[in-house]
């Protein structure tokens, strides 16, 4: 039986006017009311077409096609970046994926604008490309930390709009994702983390760090999200204390945004009868 949902999540988790994050219920569903085995079987029904989809919009680049896709995701620590690409864009055949994260800048990024490194990490056509973390750390962290002055920061709202304009121009479908998870849900995962061998190595002391610092963060998410959320490139506030939740969320966000672009197999530009009459000669 066909896994359904009961309304289209992503109009329900898409930032506009008057949006307020503080508002936003972490462990919330949605669009849907299931349990984390239904959330699995989902998951699974939908890697096959998300997988076909991207096929279909590399068979187009090889014949001009200049569209692909670019999933941003942006979050605080642990609220499952690593686990969205694992299990929804781990369905995707390796081969059309573009899986980057960004880390602290190198003093060679340094010497550039903030996005430079950005623009050389942009999906190639017929591809799906993955940001962890983005630009977006920009007017995050670069907020938080004051690590540049505050009007460098409402100049990089403007910068980073006209942007995504042109990359939207060019071809590429922008899908921007905040996972939205509670400080007891990450209190939760970080505790997790100390607990188990083998999650020490995703432990970092600096994140008990940041947590002081989280209504600072809110703070600059919020600001982030009503100044970028466009019609181009809208902003979908995921929540994610529920991990099943967030994974079929934007499994079904990016999805909806693939099907959107409708990519068709190239005709063949030859007389298919006469090659397969040709072959069958040989």
């Amino acid at each position: 039986m066909e896994l359904t949902w009961t309304s289209d999540p992503a109009p329900l988790l898409t930032v506009r006017p008057g949006f307020s994050l503080a508002e936003v219920d972490t462990s919330s569903t949605p669009g849907i009311s299931a349990s984390k085995k239904t959330g699995a079987a989902i998951l699974e029904q939908n890697r096959a077409e998300l997988d076909d989809l991207q096929e279909r919009l590399w068979a187009e680049s090889r014949f001009e096609g200049r569209r692909s896709v670019l999933l941003v995701l942006q979050a605080m620590d642990t609220a499952g970046k690593g686990g969205i690409v694992k299990h929804v864009i781990g369905g995707i055949s390796p081969q059309g994926v573009q899986d980057y994260g960004f880390k602290k800048p190198t003093p060679e990024e340094l010497s550039h604008d903030f996005l430079w490194r950005v623009r050389k990490r942009l999906p190639t056509p017929g591809m799906i490309g993955v940001f962890d973390r983005s630009h977006y750390e920009d007017v995050l962290v670069a907020r938080v930390h004051s690590l540049v002055e505050p009007a460098v920061i409402e100049q990089r709202y403007e910068l980073i709009r006209e942007f995504e304009r042109e990359v939207a121009a060019s071809g590429t479908t922008i899908v921007k994702v905040m996972l939205h998870i509670s400080q007891h849900e990450q209190k939760q995962r970080l505790l997790e983390r100390l607990e188990r061998e083998d999650k020490h190595w995703k432990f970092n002391p600096g994140d008990i760090d940041e947590r002081e610092l989280w209504p600072q963060y809110m703070d600059a998410y919020q600001r982030a999200l009503e100044e970028t959320s466009t019609d181009t490139a809208p902003w979908f506030v995921v929540p994610a204390d529920r991990k099943w939740y967030a994974r079929i969320a934007v499994q079904r966000i990016l999805l909806d945004a693939t099907r959107a672009l409708r990519p068709q197999w190239p005709l063949a530009d030859f007389d298919v009868d006469a090659e397969k009459a040709r072959l069958l000669a040989s």
